[in-house]
């Protein structure tokens, strides 16, 4: 059936939904913001009266009866059916054949439709004097902007207020707040004759401490920010400024225990070419070949292995361990001509912050190039793919390096919220308390942010996400060379925040 006669025919339309119906394994139906219904002989019911044909579905919860029109769109696994609402208002329902491969993410796609309707009722409940100009949920890989999190234009004469949600469904809600800053800079630029200077964030409850803590930390000039909070049946507005705990621990710095006994075996291991030592606050020993862990030495024991980790008892264990540290060695290279290996490829954050290690005045002439503490403060982030270290310049002031081997959006923010932590335990003068940089006198000043990574692979957007930040956070972007593995080279530095002022 050709869609464009069928659309305005409603018994055209009434014989596709039924061959439809009869040729899909696992059909489903569902209105925008309405949870599927299961589509079987005990559940659907399509009927004509004349030239009246209603479609009808139900389940134990819910009843649903719609006039038919015509059909908007017919192709393999789905059927977008014109129908009629109450006060002759046009609408969609949409045929789905869960079985057909084309639909495997349909249900993705159905949650972030029922959310992006749940998303419009708050924006209509909050912004009762303004009207949802925008509302989109589709991918905008121009502009980075997701379709895991619905975006809207709400206007008000010249005036308009950029908003971005995230359902419970979100795998990331926090991430909703770098994907907000880039839809209100796009906004911005694509709407010069209209004042965008507040962006609107909705989040799930529970979901909202880390964009609080964040937003905290961006400029107040740049633009406003509106955090609500999804309950039952509505939302509720919360203010950043009630969130001052963070979820952070400094643990004691401990000097490294090794026993006489192991200090033989140390020594030969690292007498390898390319394997470093690097001492823990825990007080273990770590032994790795260009940032790749293969031994640590844990008070009496030396434990040996890549994936997973055994105990050395013997001479034969202890020939296994440098065997390992050779093998890597030799495919851990930057002459390596097999690039494409696992051992080369893996965990490049963690070959990258090895460089940072030995060459850390290359990348900035202030620091001290020791102590550098690793993963300290710690702090529930998930897996961040983002390599932490701690270092202090000669004037005794703390520097968060944050490293990065490849594109990530969420680069900047991601690096705030250790920057944050860092910032709260100085303010309480815990790092000298608990053992960190013995001898150092450290400056009570802002600690200093450095990101880094490779030139070519900073994402696009970050640098507009930092036009956002505070300038109380004093953000350095550092990129280094292509062959970072060979030599590290610093071909840029970006200092400060290049500050767009509100349109």
């Amino acid at each position: 059936m050709h869609p464009a006669r069928a659309k305005s025919d409603p018994l055209a339309a009434h014989a596709a939904i039924e061959r439809f119906v009869q040729s899909s394994r696992q059909p489903v139906l569902f209105e925008a913001g309405d949870d599927p219904l299961t589509v079987s002989p005990a559940s659907f019911s399509l009927t004509t009266r004349g030239l009246v044909v209603t479609i009808e579905c139900w389940s134990d919860t819910k009843n649903l009866v719609r006039r038919v029109r015509g059909i908007r769109s017919e192709r393999r696994g789905r059927l977008e059916i014109e129908i009629e609402r109450f006060g002759a208002l046009a609408g969609t329902l949409t045929l789905l054949d869960l079985a057909d491969p084309s639909n495997r993410d349909a249900d993705r796609r159905g949650a972030r439709l029922k959310y992006r309707e749940r998303f419009r009722r708050s924006l209509h409940r909050q912004f009762a004097g303004y009207r949802v100009a925008e509302l989109s949920t589709e991918p905008d890989l121009h502009h980075s902007l997701s379709p895991s999190f619905p975006r809207a234009l709400l206007r008000r004469g010249s005036t308009g207020i950029a908003a971005i949600g995230a359902s419970e469904d979100s795998l990331s809600p926090s991430d909703s707040l770098s994907f907000g800053l880039i839809w209100l800079d796009h906004l911005r630029h694509r709407e010069p004759k209209v004042t965008i200077d507040t962006l609107a964030i909705f989040l799930p409850a529970g979901h909202e401490t880390t964009t609080c803590h964040r937003i905290r930390h961006l400029s107040t000039t740049a633009a406003q920010y509106m955090v609500f909070v999804h309950q039952a049946n509505n939302e509720a507005q919360v203010d950043p400024r009630d969130y001052q705990n963070f979820d952070t621990r400094l643990p004691v710095a401990m000097r490294p225990q090794v026993s006489p006994r192991l200090a033989e075996t140390m020594d030969r291991l690292t007498a390898i070419d390319g394997v470093e030592r690097r001492d823990r606050p825990d007080g273990s020993v770590s032994l790795a070949v260009r940032g790749l862990e293969f031994a640590r030495v844990i008070g009496d024991d030396l434990l040996y292995g890549l994936d997973r980790k055994h105990a050395a008892g013997s001479e034969a264990h202890l020939i296994e361990a440098e065997r390992i540290a050779r093998e890597i060695a030799r495919l851990r290279n930057f002459q390596s001509i097999d690039r494409a290996n696992p051992i080369y490829k893996r965990h490049p954050e963690a070959w990258l912050e090895s460089q940072v290690r030995a060459s850390v005045e290359a990348l900035d002439a202030m620091i001290y190039p020791h102590p550098l503490y690793g993963q300290v403060p710690q702090f529930a982030a998930g897996e961040r793919g983002i390599i932490d270290l701690l270092g202090v310049d000669r004037d005794g002031r703390l520097a968060v390096i944050e490293l990065k081997a490849d594109q990530d959006i969420h680069l900047p923010l991601q690096a705030l919220d250790y920057w944050m932590r860092v910032k709260w335990h100085l303010d309480r003068g815990e790092f000298s308390a608990r053992g960190y940089f013995p001898g150092i006198a450290l400056a009570c000043v802002a600690p200093r942010l450095l990101l880094v990574a490779p030139s070519v692979e900073y994402h696009p957007s970050n640098e507009t996400i930092l036009e956002y930040f505070s300038a109380q956070v004093p953000v350095e972007r550092t990129g280094v060379g292509l062959e970072w593995r060979k030599e590290l080279r610093v071909m840029f530095r970006n200092h400060g925040h290049r500050r767009l002022p509100p349109n």
